[in-house]
């Protein structure tokens, strides 16, 4: 079925992991990742970067397969000469078709502070004309290791950047709050704490007030990431992170796992603040004429804090999320039609 949407696949989760063939990071080749989910029939463009060494492989990709790879995304660091690293991504974006553009910023600036609203406008502002140059969109994503953690300051930015005469393209991801609800560990990280114990910043997307609620209607989401994640979400037992530690656990089987691909217990019914984000994410774009959403992807990614060293299949949850965003849509836009 058809959606005024794109929907995309991120490359990453793109592996037939089972059990003895965990999730990893080497990656399976760029042609056998396309021809995965071109043959799964759910997608329309895949979602990945495509770095300098495999630009060649992508072009051959995309026309192999008449399949585009439109959604890529990086991490920047204010200081660490961002913009000479924003420049040649968006070169390799433009070399293999790729459209938009998710830049993921982090909270520290080179210098060791945390990074001030100015510097993130003014790169904001320096990438937005330079994604035009290049035929590029880009957006600001909010993301945990980022500036937008403290999801706080989401709102500010955002104004600030449309006073100035430009629009805020924004990347919902939700799988970063839906794992801090009834966590109070991961809210202290985020500085949120004392503000979601005084109803301040509301996480949960079936209370009024939410976040989501709140982003939604700035009518400033361009571009919204679905990975599946439950509240006070299980650390990645199987992974460890930098610091040593399981990773943090922002990322939840979507099918549910057989016996040893896991390694907790499963419930259903966890998953359903990420399910009725995607459901309000749809209603608002398929009620609002102005909606900015360009894209949705799914999410499923093999890095610590996410999937690395599960042994369920993240191919086969990509796609049943990608089916069940299908779905939604389908039944959220019979409903208005009656």
């Amino acid at each position: 079925m058809t959606m005024p949407i794109l929907l995309g696949c991120a490359g990453r989760g793109v592996q037939n992991s089972r059990p003895g063939n965990p999730v990893s990071l080497n990656e399976l080749p760029v042609d056998e990742q396309f021809r995965l989910v071109v043959e799964s029939g759910v997608f329309d463009f895949f979602d990945r970067l495509p770095l300098s060494d495999k630009v060649d492989d992508y072009i051959a990709a995309v026309q192999k397969y008449s399949f585009p790879v439109l959604g890529s995304a990086w991490t920047y660091r204010i200081g660490d000469q961002e913009m000479e690293v924003l420049e040649r991504n968006l070169k390799n974006c433009a070399l293999t078709g790729v459209r938009y553009h998710n830049m993921m910023v982090l909270t520290h600036h080179e210098k060791g502070h945390v990074v001030r609203d100015e510097e993130l406008i003014e790169l904001y502002l320096k990438a937005f004309d330079l994604g035009d140059k290049y035929g590029v969109e880009i957006g600001f994503e909010v993301h945990i290791l980022m500036w937008s953690e403290d999801f706080r300051r989401v709102t500010p930015i955002a104004e600030k950047i449309r006073s100035r005469g430009v629009p805020f393209n924004f990347v919902m991801d939700y799988s970063h709050c839906i794992f801090k609800m009834a966590n109070p560990a991961e809210q202290e990280i985020s500085g949120i704490r004392q503000d979601v114990l005084d109803g301040k910043v509301i996480l949960d997307p079936f209370e009024p007030g939410n976040l989501a609620d709140e982003w939604l209607g700035q009518n400033m989401v361009w571009w919204q990431q679905n990975r599946p994640a439950v509240p006070n979400g299980p650390v990645n037992k199987w992974a460890l992170g930098e610091d040593g530690l399981p990773g943090r656990g922002v990322q939840y089987p979507f099918l549910k796992p057989n016996k040893g691909e896991w390694y907790e217990e499963w419930h259903a019914y966890l998953l359903e603040p990420t399910k009725e984000v995607i459901r309000k994410t749809l209603r608002h774009h398929l009620s609002n004429k102005e909606s900015p959403l360009k894209l949705m992807t799914v999410d499923y990614i093999n890095l610590p804090d996410y999937g690395l060293g599960v042994e369920y299949n993240t191919l086969e949850n990509s796609i049943a999320v990608g089916k069940f965003i299908r779905e939604t849509y389908k039944k959220i836009e019979s409903e208005m039609k009656k």
